[in-house]
C-alpha cells in the first residue's frame, strides 16, 4: 500500500505533520476505530487508558516494555466531538483526528504537533516519526477494510524514510563560523542502537589513535589523516589533510536517542583559508550519510553517486553565495 506522503506545516511556531486518508467507510464507523481504546490497540503505537471526555487523563502503556514509565506515559483529552474531532496530548505532543463525510465514505485528517523536546520530537526525528504514522494510518485503513495488515519490511522503511528526509530537507547540513574558520555539521536520527551504528561505521574493525580511520568514515573528497579519538559506540575523530598537512578534524558522535536509537552528529572543521571548500564538504557529507543510512538498513550502494554530489554541491554553493 502506497499513500501520499504527509506534509509539514508550521503553526504557532511548532512543526505539524499532516496526513490525509480517504476511507470507504462512514464517519461513525471510523470514529469507533479512532477513539475506542480496544480498537486502537490494533493500529496505535501504544495502549491508551482513558475515558471519552474532554479533560480526562490518559495513561499510555507499552506491551513490549511493561515497566516503561515517565512523561511519555501521560496525556489528556483535549477535544471529543463525535463523530467529528478527537484530540489529545501525548506528553508535549498534540494528536488530532478530524473526520468529514466524503461521499459514501469519509476523509480522515490526522495532525501531529511535535513538541520539539529533546530528541523525542525534534526536527531530525521526523525521519522516523512520519513513516511511523504512515504505518499506523495504513494499518487503521486495513482494519476498517477487514484486510490483512500492510507488510512493512526494511526496504519499505528505508524508502519511506528517505522520501521524507528529502521532502523535509532532513539530510541537509549547516555551516557555522568559528574563531579559526568554519564548522560543517550534520545531524541524523537513526533507529538502530549505538553499538549497531558503530559496527556499521567501523565495519567490524577497532580503530585506535594514530591509525587510519575506517573507510566508511571517510569519502573521496578529503584526505584522511590519523585517528585522534576512538571511543566505541560513542565517538570517532580524525585529522584531515591538505597538502599533507593537518587542516582540520572530522568527528562522528553517537548520542542517545529517545526513546530508542542513535542521534548521529558529524562535523568537519575547515580553516579560514579553505572556506571555499564548504560547499564541497557539505555535498560530500550529505551524500556519505545518505549511503550510510541505506547501509544501516542493509542496502549497500556502490559506486559513489558522483552526480548526486555534484548536484548538491551546486545547490550548497548557491546558498552560501546568497547568504
Amino acid at each position: 500500500m502506497d499513500r501520499q506522503l504527509g506534509t509539514l506545516e508550521t503553526v504557532d511556531g511548532r512543526r505539524v505533520l499532516r496526513f490525509e486518508r480517504r476511507l470507504a467507510h462512514p464517519p461513525e464507523k471510523v470514529w469507533r476505530v479512532v477513539t475506542d481504546p480496544a480498537e486502537m490497540t490494533h493500529w496505535f503505537p501504544a495502549v491508551m487508558h482513558t475515558d471519552p471526555a474532554v479533560g480526562a487523563p490518559i495513561r499510555f502503556t507499552f506491551p513490549d516494555d511493561p515497566g516503561f514509565d515517565g512523561p511519555f506515559t501521560k496525556g489528556r483529552v483535549l477535544e471529543y466531538d463525535p463523530p467529528k474531532v478527537y484530540a489529545f496530548t501525548w506528553h508535549d505532543s498534540v494528536l488530532r483526528f478530524e473526520l468529514a463525510s466524503d461521499g459514501a465514505g469519509c476523509l480522515l485528517v490526522f495532525t501531529y504537533t511535535m513538541s520539539d523536546e529533546g530528541t523525542w520530537d525534534d526536527r531530525p526525528a521526523m525521519a522516523r516519526t512520519a513513516p511511523g504514522w504512515d504505518v499506523c494510518l495504513d494499518t487503521l485503513a486495513t482494519r476498517l477494510d477487514g484486510a490483512p495488515d500492510p507488510q512493512v519490511d526494511r526496504a519499505w522503511i528505508l524508502d519511506r524514510a528517505e522520501r521524507y528526509v528529502e521532502a523535509f530537507g532532513l539530510g541537509e547540513g549547516t555551516t557555522h563560523p568559528t574563531p579559526d574558520g568554519h564548522l560543517v555539521r550534520f545531524e541524523r536520527d537513526l533507529t538502530q542502537p549505538p553499538h549497531e551504528v558503530w559496527a556499521t561505521l567501523t565495519e567490524g574493525t577497532e580503530p585506535t589513535a594514530g591509525q587510519a580511520p575506517p573507510p566508511r568514515a571517510t569519502h573521496g573528497y578529503l584526505t584522511p589523516g590519523p585517528v585522534t579519538e576512538a571511543s566505541p559506540g560513542t565517538a570517532l575523530e580524525y585529522t584531515w589533510l591538505d597538502d599533507d598537512a593537518p587542516a582540520g578534524r572530522v568527528r562522528f558522535e553517537l548520542r542517545h536517542q529517545d526513546p530508542i536509537g542513535t542521534r548521529l552528529v558529524v562535523t568537519q572543521t575547515l580553516p579560514s583559508h579553505l572556506a571555499d571548500r564548504r560547499a564541497t564538504a557539505l555535498a560530500a557529507w550529505q551524500t556519505h550519510l545518505e549511503l550510510f543510512f541505506a547501509a544501516l538498513h542493509g542496502d549497500i550502494r556502490c559506486p559513489w553517486p558522483t552526480e548526486r554530489t555534484d548536484h548538491l554541491e551546486r545547490a550548497y554553493r548557491a546558498r552560501l553565495t546568497t547568504s
